[in-house]
């Protein structure tokens, strides 16, 4: 086997099985990097920029490592390196999980269960329940399933299809330190800085590939294209506002507007408001269905990507 065709078949093992099997319910790896991180802030907490962009250089430069380490160990053998390549995507990638808690908020919602729907929204996203009708939480949930088609999927192709194993693991373990720390609060405002930033750069390129794959996949493609080029810069996050911009267009529907985190209201610009119509809980599904169009054509760009530049510098 050629060693530019490891990337390709792994990370469509990897893919089938996120599929097949989803995430394991315990001992998943991406918490193990968690709880690993979180020792590492217990020792180096500071409220100060540098001290925490020592904690991302530590956590991130050592999910990296840890690749590079495997990856060398394998590369005698194509078998095992593809093995690896499987092993580390069905780790990084979510898009299974993604599919099924979206679901399940649709089905409770199309039986008018909007308290059960309520109860199950927060294992999708951080807003908050009680805030939301059936409306706003459908709304929630397709543009939970937007943002999260980049983070969860096609982000981490992108990086594996540039650096193997080491940029799978990276690319997650900057994603899930942002998550961690990367939000305004009063402990992390300054501590958190780096690891948002980092993940603001390292998720551009797969949020611009996820937003020209939606207008590609979805069934308007000049909608799309229209709201992203309107909507997606007024949105506070670089790398959200052309993905969420793009699939509401792609959908036909409206996202954005005011919403609530934590008990904080934040007024965002609406997406796709010229034309889109409001959310409703049918359009879950077709959100669903769009991601995983989406997942699999970004799995065929970036393999093919993968095997081109191989190709160029052999």
């Amino acid at each position: 086997m050629r060693a530019d065709r490891v990337f390709a078949y792994g990370a469509a093992a990897g893919l089938l099985g996120d599929l097949l099997l989803g995430d394991p319910r315990r001992g998943h790896p991406v918490a193990a990097f968690g709880r690993a991180a979180g020792a590492v802030e217990r020792v180096l907490w500071r409220d100060h920029r540098g001290w925490g962009a020592l904690h991302t250089a530590v956590c991130v430069g050592g999910a990296v490592s840890l690749g590079a380490l495997a990856a060398s160990a394998v590369r005698p053998s194509r078998t095992a390196s593809v093995a690896l390549t499987a092993a580390a995507t069905w780790a990084v990638v979510g898009g299974a999980s993604l599919a099924r808690e979206a679901r399940g908020i649709g089905r409770a919602l199309e039986a008018g269960d909007v308290e059960g729907a309520r109860a199950r929204l927060p294992h999708l996203c951080g807003r908050d329940p009680q805030a939301l009708d059936a409306d706003g939480i459908a709304r929630a949930v397709v543009e939970s399933v937007a943002e999260n088609t980049s983070d969860a999927v096609v982000g981490a192709l992108v990086w594996g299809a540039v650096g193997g194993v080491p940029g799978l693991l990276g690319f997650r373990a900057a994603n899930t330190l942002d998550a961690m720390v990367g939000h305004k609060s009063s402990r992390y405002r300054r501590f958190g800085w780096a690891s948002a930033r980092l993940d603001d750069l390292a998720g551009w390129p797969g949020a611009r590939l996820t937003a020209v794959l939606a207008a590609v996949a979805g069934g308007d493609p000049r909608g799309a294209v229209r709201a992203w080029r309107a909507d997606a810069a007024g949105h506070p996050s670089p790398n959200a506002g052309p993905v969420e911009a793009s699939f509401a267009g792609a959908l036909g529907v409206r996202l954005g507007g005011t919403l609530s985190y934590g008990g904080r209201v934040e007024h965002r610009p609406v997406l796709n408001g010229a034309t889109g119509r409001a959310v409703a809980g049918r359009d879950i599904e077709r959100a669903v269905r769009l991601s995983q169009r989406v997942s699999l054509l970004a799995l065929g760009v970036c393999a093919a990507a993968r095997v081109i530049a191989k190709g160029r510098t052999s």
